[in-house]
């Protein structure tokens, strides 16, 4: 009887020290927020648009293989539109491979939390993917730029990719626009070009940070290239997007 009511000790002791573990180590898990757009039309030209797939897709898997917990909200909340040309096999990577079978991902995307909903008490940081539908939505929109303004005030990184420094363009901090003498990069003039979208879009990301003060530096087109000051991280284009998570996550971990 000793000998049981010892091992049961044993036994019971051993799963208190797991639980506490567990607990422990979610209470000290980071949780890092996506807001992806809900526009999915390109201006008026009759196509659809909605967030590119990559610029999802490997911040995703680099920050959740970190042990990174991710929530997705979006404007509309639910389904949030994907760019359809972002899903052409020529556009493939190991990532939007990933994504295209992680049903776990695809049922998070169906359930997006409403914008409106969002406290960014509950959030480590933020990070909005790019793509063409954020010109239309996320930058006008009152809750996300409350949003951006309120996580920077309270001290944590904001990370932009490609056209999703945009949603920068209103947010202000102090009276004064967030990127004003700021280090920034996004989609470039020569990038808009080349995809033929210039006249098409409400107006070109690199002269509207340049407007508000930013200092725009861009790489090549099409190169992977991303630059911090402070807590604001941006990334030029869809290959940015996986050196955006990096120094996202190395800001976290500090």
């Amino acid at each position: 009887m000793k000998k049981l009511a010892l091992l049961t000790i044993i036994a019971f002791t051993a799963f208190s020290t797991s639980a506490s573990a567990q607990k422990s180590t979610k209470k000290g898990m980071k949780k890092v927020l996506f807001v992806v757009t809900s526009n999915d039309k390109l201006g008026n030209t009759g196509e659809k648009t909605g967030f590119w797939s990559e610029e999802l897709a490997a911040p995703y898997y680099e920050l959740l293989d970190q042990g990174i917990e991710i929530t997705i909200a979006s404007p509309l909340g639910g389904q949030p539109p994907i760019d359809p040309k972002s899903n052409d096999p020529a556009s493939a990577t190991e990532d939007t491979k990933r994504f295209d079978a992680d049903k776990t991902l695809q049922e998070k995307l169906k359930n997006t939390h409403k914008l409106s909903t969002i406290n960014q008490k509950d959030y480590d940081a933020v990070f909005y993917p790019g793509g063409h539908g954020p010109l239309w939505d996320l930058v006008e929109d009152k809750n996300s730029i409350a949003l951006i303004e309120s996580f920077y005030t309270h001290k944590k990184p904001v990370a932009f990719v490609c056209h999703a420094p945009a949603v920068l363009k209103n947010v202000k901090v102090n009276g004064e626009f967030l990127v004003k003498d700021k280090k920034v990069t996004g989609f470039t003039n020569e990038e808009e070009e080349a995809v033929g979208l210039t006249k098409v879009v409400p107006f070109l990301l690199e002269d509207a940070l340049i407007k508000d003060g930013a200092k725009f530096s861009k790489g090549p087109n099409w190169a992977p290239y991303a630059v911090e000051d402070g807590l604001l991280i941006t990334g030029q284009n869809p290959a940015s997007s996986k050196l955006v998570a990096a120094k996202l996550l190395e800001k976290l971990n500090n």
